[in-house]
């Protein structure tokens, strides 16, 4: 038996579910299958779940802070059942809404694995139902990455298992130091269990502004998470309900849990890509040009499987444009320009645009200006911890090159600070905007000062608050 699409979609995550839809809005007859649950990671394993465990990680936070206003919070008690139970509650509700986004659109759902099997041709696995289309589109994704030749590789979790442990580690060694491996170390730490982070790096957080790298560090430390860098896991061994962890420079430690976060790899194995002559990069992702095209003129990829922005919304982005271009009246291309990012740490980082070190290769001369203080917030509950601000702009144009905070809501900040420089603000436009007081986001609009020229040494900050 054999059926006729204009596109059939590989994977139901956020790319591909976004392309499925706004194929079929503009009158494609579209497909899609997904053998696992729809919503794909960020959905289901990913940020949103990821999300709601940061804010249960805060509540530690928000009970010892509120003896400074008043409040007598008791001795509260956390159960990790419970919140797992509420987390599965939501994120079936989301399931739900997803695949009804696609009914009401038209989409014929396959709930099993699809794999090609010609330049317009798919497989269904299960049922073996072969299905013709002009267009397909991969849109599967990625996974963590577990190096097969760790010594005791099956004794650790990744984020997939994290979200389904039966219960919360007393003890857990977490190996990366990416943006990840830093949310669970903030979560499993907020929650109550002793963390160690362990990174081959000298410095976690790579590629993010030096003052945001050293910033979160410094907190962690005081937050007692432990941060072992230069060092690797070589091996896990189970004694007992323990996992006993050897890392490369001998150090040995005991933990509940071992949680590897050591990156994600494209979801491409077994597809059948390669043999369509689909080209993949030295990464296994698919690779693609700027209109989301294989080598093979009518296949297509999107999202984290092409492993270049991966990013939920960057993948919801190319999936629309490649919809709109292949079957709506104009098309449009993603620029990956300005991509506000945030690191859902406590507290949490904010960026977009060029880091200090970008933006000094990039440009002849950069100004920067930057502040660290004290939330109000942070006065009455006698805690210490600051949050920092920090606009690196091109000294010839003035235009704002980069933003980041470490700080409270700094992801809500930066999102909207990102708009600005989308359409190309000045440190004078920051200048002339009126500032909003009380609040920790009014010390963009503020900042007067240049704080360090180019090749000048670092300077102390200054204590405000």
């Amino acid at each position: 038996m054999s059926t006729s699409y204009d596109l059939f979609v590989i994977g139901a995550g956020s790319g591909g579910v976004r392309a499925a839809r706004i194929a079929a809005s503009h009158g494609a007859r579209v497909a899609i299958a997904e053998e696992d649950r729809f919503g794909g990671t960020c959905v289901i394993r990913g940020c949103v779940p990821k999300k709601l465990l940061v804010y249960a990680s805060r509540f530690s936070d928000e009970f010892d802070d509120s003896a400074g206003f008043g409040w007598n919070p008791g001795q509260p008690a956390f159960d990790w059942p419970s919140l797992i139970a509420a987390k599965d509650k939501e994120i079936g509700r989301l399931e739900v809404i997803y695949r009804g986004v696609l009914e009401s659109n038209g989409v014929k759902i396959f709930a099993e694995r699809a794999v090609l099997a010609g330049a317009n041709t798919v497989r269904l696995v299960r049922s073996g139902q072969t299905i013709m289309a002009g267009k397909i589109l991969i849109a599967t994704g990625g996974r963590p990455f577990v190096d097969k030749s760790l010594k005791g590789a099956e004794h650790v979790i990744t984020s997939n298992e994290a979200f389904h442990l039966d219960a919360l580690p007393e003890s857990i060694v977490v190996a990366g130091g990416g943006y990840i491996a830093v949310e669970f170390a903030s979560i499993f730490a907020g929650l109550g269990a002793k963390v160690t982070l362990v990174y081959r790096g000298e410095k976690i957080l790579r590629g993010f502004d030096e003052d945001l790298r050293e910033g979160l560090t410094e907190i962690f430390l005081k937050r007692g998470i432990a941060i072992v860098t230069k060092a690797t896991i070589s091996r896990v061994e189970r004694i007992g309900g323990k996992r006993r962890v050897t890392l490369s420079n001998g150090t040995v430690m005991d933990a509940s849990q071992v949680m590897m976060a050591t990156g994600r790899t494209p979801n491409t194995a077994g597809l059948g890509l390669e043999d369509v002559g689909i080209v993949l990069a030295s990464s296994g992702a698919i690779a693609v040009d700027d209109e989301a095209a294989t080598s093979v003129p009518s296949i297509y990829a999107v999202g984290d499987v092409t492993d270049r922005v991966n990013l939920t919304p960057v993948a919801i982005r190319e999936g629309h444009a490649f919809a709109d271009r292949a079957f709506g009246p104009k098309g449009w291309s993603v620029h990956y320009e300005n991509i506000p990012t945030g690191v859902f740490t406590t507290p949490e980082i904010g960026t977009v645009g060029l880091s200090e070190t970008q933006a000094r290769a990039k440009f002849n001369a950069i100004d920067i200006y930057k502040t660290s203080f004290r939330p109000m917030r942070n006065i009455l509950a006698g805690r210490d911890q600051r949050t920092l601000m920090k606009l690196v702009v091109d000294a010839k144009t003035q235009r704002v090159a980069g933003l980041h905070v470490l700080g409270p809501d700094a992801a809500e900040i930066v999102q909207m600070a990102a708009i600005a420089m989308n359409m190309g603000a000045t440190k004078g436009d920051f200048d002339r905007t009126m500032a909003l007081h009380p609040s920790a986001s009014e010390e963009f609009v503020t900042l007067r000062d240049k704080w360090m020229a180019p090749g000048a040494a670092a300077a102390v900050l200054p204590p405000r608050g």
